[in-house]
């Protein structure tokens, strides 16, 4: 495997390089919103994110700041070697449905108990998602959950040819 180049980190900017692996969770204060359905269906200053190398943040809101009939169970379960089980969501607003686009942690490892019965959101399957106010990428890959902003270098894990990272 050829190893993994950093791209140069600009002010302002952490690496995703610099984040640990195993990943670690911790409280933020950004100003997260998620639109879905053309309104607001979550808004918070209390998210948690996860940092792990290679990835961008992704973050983990609090129950209280999600419009409370947006969510509805879609079984299924996908196992973190870190996290533990997850149990996912189907985001529901307006007459959109998105399956499985939405994923907690109801039982956590006891390293990220921190993120019991928090909430992430899958960037990519919502119309829009923003951490202060800029717009987020979703991270490559149908599987990550990541949020790009200016304020990681990257390169991140979902490219082509990463999967190994």
């Amino acid at each position: 495997m050829k190893p993994v180049t950093p791209d140069p980190v600009g002010p302002g900017q952490e690496s995703v390089w610099s984040y640990p692996r195993p990943a670690i969770a911790e409280p933020t204060a950004v100003h997260i919103q998620i639109v879905f359905g053309g309104q607001i269906i979550a808004d918070t200053r209390h998210a948690i994110r996860t940092l792990e190398t290679s990835h961008p943040p992704t973050y983990y809101l609090p129950p209280d700041s999600i419009e409370a009939s947006v969510l509805e169970d879609s079984g299924g379960t996908s196992f973190c070697e870190w996290k533990g089980m997850a149990r996912y969501f189907d985001v529901i607003a307006c007459a959109e449905r998105r399956e499985r686009a939405a994923w907690s942690y109801p039982d956590p490892t006891a390293s990220f108990e921190i993120l019991r019965d928090h909430v992430a959101f899958y960037p990519g399957a919502m119309d829009a998602c923003y951490v202060d106010g800029e717009r987020v990428t979703p991270q490559p890959g149908d599987f990550y959950g990541g949020w790009i902003t200016s304020s990681v270098a990257g390169p991140f894990k979902g490219v082509p040819g990463s999967r190994f990272w």
